[in-house]
């Protein structure tokens, strides 16, 4: 490997993989002082480092179709990002989940001579085997979240370490006093009953999932009148689009929209009702009772409900290998089944199993992320201090 300053190229394409990659740049810059981050990331990459050359919310798609229609624009990020990468002398890249375009991008790089390194495991063992392959011959590394991801790597000859995940190093269980700090940061009464709505941080997630929170949120109401709804929005684009969702729906004294502040919204609720994905992960850490509920496009659905294996689709669920969390899929996610089992949680909280099975994962999770995947990439490069 070449002396001198290092250079490390990153891209993440939401903002779930914004947050996980931010801690393993500052660990590694901590090893590294001179280290330079190039790629394609968030608020929390850049303030890491990253001199970043597209807009994430370019990147941010999901689904089938969604990527279809903007094809064009996403096949130039992938051949500029590349000619942009070699060009920077980078000694490894990291993708950070966005699975398709990272390991696309990820072959060709190594083809090119560049070690790669991808962060966040595709979901191998709930869709077909056969991706293994695909994997193979484009990373020199997988750096896992979750521990039973390993055993399937390891099977086909794969290099790939466990390292945790960031949020079980953040989070700590929320408990009443903090709930109602929470409640006046976010200018409700500490008294007050609580519903978060966590619809998804893409503009596709919301478009589907939005309408069944805000109608169940409508439907609860119609029982409850002095319930409040906090509604987080990833950012300024998500609170515009939730903004004009909510305006239809529900008595404006009824919600408030948040931006960016998913954690404190869910700290202060008494139930979360929440889009599939990592908010499901952070709500279990807080000890919050949740609804998941997801919602794709029809023709995605088609596809997707053909090719997934596993069970569950929650993260606390599938960790506990049980089902813990109630999820509602697709056509099950009406408004109404989603208000029911709202309000059944409204009624039971938490029971003693559930909190044992949250801490238990909690406690497995923990791992100091940041700090074992900055080892990962740099034991790669034979630069591990």
């Amino acid at each position: 490997m070449p002396a001198g300053p290092l250079t490390i190229a990153l891209i993440a394409g939401e903002a779930s993989g914004d947050n996980l990659a931010a801690p393993m740049m500052r660990a590694i810059k901590a090893r590294e002082p001179d280290v330079r981050f190039v790629g394609i990331g968030g608020p929390n990459m850049i303030s890491a480092g990253l001199e970043s050359w597209f807009d994430l919310e370019e990147l941010s798609v999901n689904g089938f179709v969604d990527p279809l229609k903007r094809l064009p624009r996403l096949i130039h990020i992938l051949r500029e990002s590349c000619r942009r990468i070699l060009a920077s002398g980078a000694a490894c890249f990291v993708g950070v989940d966005f699975n398709f375009f990272n390991l696309l991008l990820e072959r060709m790089l190594k083809r090119r001579g560049v070690r790669t390194i991808h962060y966040v495991s595709p979901t191998v063992w709930a869709w077909r085997k056969g991706r293994i392959r695909g994997i193979r011959r484009s990373v020199d590394r997988m750096m896992t979240l979750y521990p039973f991801e390993l055993e399937v790597y390891r099977e086909h000859g794969i290099d790939a370490r466990f390292v945790g995940h960031p949020k079980a190093d953040e989070i700590e269980p929320a408990g009443e006093s903090a709930k109602c700090e929470a409640k006046t940061a976010l200018g409700i009464a500490e008294d007050a009953t609580l519903v978060a709505l966590l619809p998804g941080s893409r503009g596709s997630e919301v478009r589907y999932s939005g309408p069944d929170f805000l109608d169940a949120a409508r439907v609860l109401l119609a029982h409850r009148p002095r319930l409040k709804f906090a509604i987080a929005a990833a950012n300024e684009a998500r609170q515009g689009q939730l903004a004009e969702m909510a305006a239809s729906r529900l008595p404006e004294s009824a919600y408030r929209i948040t931006r960016g502040n998913a954690l404190q919204v869910m700290t202060a609720a008494d139930v979360v009702l929440v889009n599939s994905g990592t908010a499901t992960l952070e709500a279990m850490l807080l000890r919050r009772p949740m609804v998941m509920s997801y919602r794709l496009g029809p023709v995605t659905y088609a596809i997707v409900s053909r090719l997934v294996s596993t069970p569950y689709f929650a993260l606390p669920n599938i960790l506990a290998g049980e089902q813990i969390v109630p999820e509602l899929i697709q056509d099950d996610a009406s408004p109404a089944a989603l208000a029911a089992a709202v309000a059944k949680l409204l009624e039971a909280g938490l029971d003693a199993d559930d909190c044992e099975a949250f801490d238990r994962i909690h406690a497995e999770l923990r791992c100091d992320a940041g700090e074992t995947a900055a080892e990962a990439v740099l034991s790669l490069l034979e630069r591990a201090s």
